[in-house]
This record gives structure tokens, sequence and C-alpha cells, in this order.
């Protein structure tokens, strides 16, 4: 099933996902720098990469929104999206919580405000993984013949060396 938002014949979320994702992980970076040299711009840095990535995730949201939309109901890949999407929301979340923390002080934000950035980053890589699966596995927005019940991909490739041995 091919993507219902397009720019210039690709999916606009597809696109538009890689701000959020890249902005707030390099938050997390930021953070980790000003946790280990205590060097307050850092967290300064941090607080702005933080803002971005929100406003990104707020802008590639709705177009995530309307592909899911358009998943047929039953399917694998209905679940896996759905999964995808409220796991990001959860991750907009905890970094809204985090940045509204260090709103007072952004040059010193407290371990709350840490922590809920580290739990959205750890958080994101399995949305994003989910993301992938939707998009690799699964041709969510890509393919007209999307094989929107393949099973997960991990599970896949340990039954492939299987399935090619008793091909050849």
């Amino acid at each position: 099933m091919q993507s219902k938002a397009k720019l210039f014949g690709h999916p606009v979320h597809q696109m538009l996902i890689v701000f959020p994702l890249g902005l707030l992980a390099t938050a997390v970076v930021f953070d980790l720098i000003h946790i280990a040299t205590d060097r307050p711009l850092m967290a300064v840095v941090s607080y702005w990469m933080m803002a971005a990535g929100v406003v990104g995730g707020l802008v590639a949201a709705p177009f995530g929104w309307i592909d899911w939309g358009a998943i047929p109901k039953g399917t694998r890949a209905k679940s896996v999206g759905l999964t995808h999407g409220l796991g990001n929301v959860v991750v907009l979340l905890l970094f809204i919580g985090s940045w509204f923390l260090r709103r007072p002080a952004p040059e010193a934000p407290g371990m709350l405000a840490h922590s809920l950035a580290f739990l959205g980053a750890g958080l994101s890589l399995f949305t994003a993984w989910l993301g992938g699966e939707l998009v690799d596995r699964l041709g969510v927005g890509v393919y007209d013949d999307a094989g929107l019940d393949a099973p997960n991909s991990l599970r896949a490739r340990h039954e492939a060396p299987a399935a090619r041995t008793a091909t050849h």
C-alpha cells in the first residue's frame, strides 16, 4: 500500500521523521557530555535540540497518522503501526517533560530531566525499529503489494537459512 501523504512521489512521514529522531538523539548526546564535563553550555544545547526535536515530532506525526489510517484492519501492519505511533507519543511526552523541567534553568537540568530524556531515547530505539519494520519488512507506504501480514523480521531471519537450504 502506497503512502497516502506524499511529496514529490515520496512518503512525507518517512522524510520528516529523520529530524526529530536525530535532534532528540543529539539532545541526549549533549546531556551525556554535560554530565561528563559539567559544562553548562552542553545542557543548554541539549535543551534547544530537544525543543526542535519535539517540534519535528509534532510535524511528522500527522503524516504517520494519515498513513496508519489507510492500513487495512486486522493486519499485522495495523497493530505494529499502532504500537509505533503510541510509543512515539510516549517518547514525545517524555522529552516534553524533560524540556519543561529544564525551563527554569536550562544550563543545570536535574536528574529527573536527564532521566526522562534517557527513557525517551531508549523507547525511541524500539519505536524506530517498529517504523523500520513497517517500511522495510511490511512495505507500508512503499509497495502497492505490501506484505501487511509478513512475520516479524527477527523471526524471519532465523527461519531464512532453513528456507534457503530447502530450496537449493
